[in-house]
């Protein structure tokens, strides 16, 4: 694996980048959920090189980026990865972002379309109301810190029978998700609170694949399919996991992205 790189935004934010793969294969750029680091993708990197040059990054506030003070928006997340695009001189890319990282990707499908070849949305929403239950998650990290909420959090990203059959891989993401910047993650509960793509999504006039998992208390599966429904071709694909697809059922998860996109 290469190196992680840095480049800084147009506001000065940091932002940590890896690739992987050959450089003559089309690009697939990563997009991390709240609470993780690039790392979250590490199970399917291996065969999605075999088809694609992969671009992880970390989500401002996340991971080695940096985690400036204050609320983020959506337009923000979105405008930090079309900037990374351009300090790599990357006209398009496909596009795979899963909870959060797929609403940047509903962000760029109708804001930035020409920059996308195919979109890729893993268990993520249009839509992640009431804000009420979102203030008191900003409120808890802010002043608590991320253990405060890292147990809640962990119980609804995977199933009872992932957690009791694979701890050392829940133990894993559990870390990542403690040694978040509380600030980083206040400031994208911020972002997800506020968004609302409910009456954009139908402008996405791309290939689009929506994966979801049956068992998914953060995004349930009737948000993919309100998305499925509202994006005209958008194809649905659900994998028996809880809310990080990926890393429970990495091989399903990884067969369903190649079967689209490659």
């Amino acid at each position: 694996m290469s190196e992680a790189l840095f480049f800084r935004t147009g506001d000065g934010c940091r932002i940590a980048y890896r690739f992987d793969g050959r450089a003559d294969k089309p690009v697939l750029l990563l997009s991390n959920s709240l609470g993780t680091t690039m790392g979250m993708w590490d199970a399917q990197v291996a065969a999605l090189s075999d088809h694609f040059r992969i671009l992880r990054y970390d989500s401002r506030g996340h991971g080695m980026s940096d985690a400036p003070p204050g609320a983020y928006s959506m337009d923000r997340l979105g405008r930090d990865v079309i900037e990374l695009m351009d300090a790599l001189a990357l006209s398009r890319v496909h596009f795979c972002g899963l909870s959060k990282g797929g609403m940047v990707g509903q962000w760029l499908g109708v804001y930035a379309p020409e920059r996308i070849a195919q979109l890729i949305l893993c268990n993520t929403s249009s839509y992640m109301g009431p804000p009420l239950s979102w203030d008191t998650r900003i409120e808890t990290v802010r002043t608590e810190g991320m253990t405060a909420v890292a147990q809640a959090v962990v119980t609804r990203w995977f199933t009872a029978a992932f957690q009791a059959a694979v701890p050392t891989e829940v133990e894993r993401i559990k870390a990542m998700l403690l040694q978040t910047n509380q600030q980083g993650y206040a400031g994208c509960c911020v972002a997800i609170r506020d968004m609302d793509m409910r009456k954009l999504a139908p402008l996405i006039a791309l290939p689009v694949l929506i994966i979801a998992g049956d068992d998914d208390p953060a995004t349930p599966l009737e948000h993919s399919k309100q998305l499925a429904s509202a994006i005209v071709g958008a194809q649905l694909k659900i994998l028996q996991a809880a809310h990080l697809s990926n890393v429970e059922q990495p091989e399903a998860f990884t067969q369903a992205l190649l079967a689209f996109a490659a």
